[in-house]
């Protein structure tokens, strides 16, 4: 296998691990949510009704969002009697983006190796 053949190789293998996530942070509102949530203490958190609020979408839209980051693990959901507060997991997140930064860096790595040819 040549270098360049193990690279791709890798390449891909990045691609796939990450590929959910990559999905998931390429809706602008999923975006817009996070961002809001990113002004908070990641340990108090949002409710539904204030992230409504700071992000002019409609409560069935954010509620819809929060499920997909929930379920991917982005955003994790704290309860206070019957209130839910939402919150970036930030634990998860410096794994899964760690994994995003070295997809980058082999992209990076591929792209000066090519470019050098």
């Amino acid at each position: 296998m040549t270098e360049k053949q193990r690279q791709i190789e890798e390449l891909k293998g990045d691609f796939k691990e990450i590929q959910p996530a990559l999905t998931v942070l390429g809706d602008e509102s999923r975006q817009l949510i996070l961002l809001v949530l990113m002004e908070t203490d990641c340990k108090t958190g949002m409710r539904v009704g204030e992230i409504t609020e700071k992000t002019n979408l409609s409560r069935p839209a954010v509620s819809h969002q929060m499920k997909i980051l929930k379920d991917l693990g982005i955003v994790k959901m704290r309860k206070e009697g019957t209130k839910n507060f939402y919150y970036i997991d930030v634990s998860h997140n410096r794994i899964l983006f760690g994994k995003m930064g070295k997809m980058v860096m082999d992209l990076n790595h591929f792209m000066s190796t090519m470019e050098k040819q």
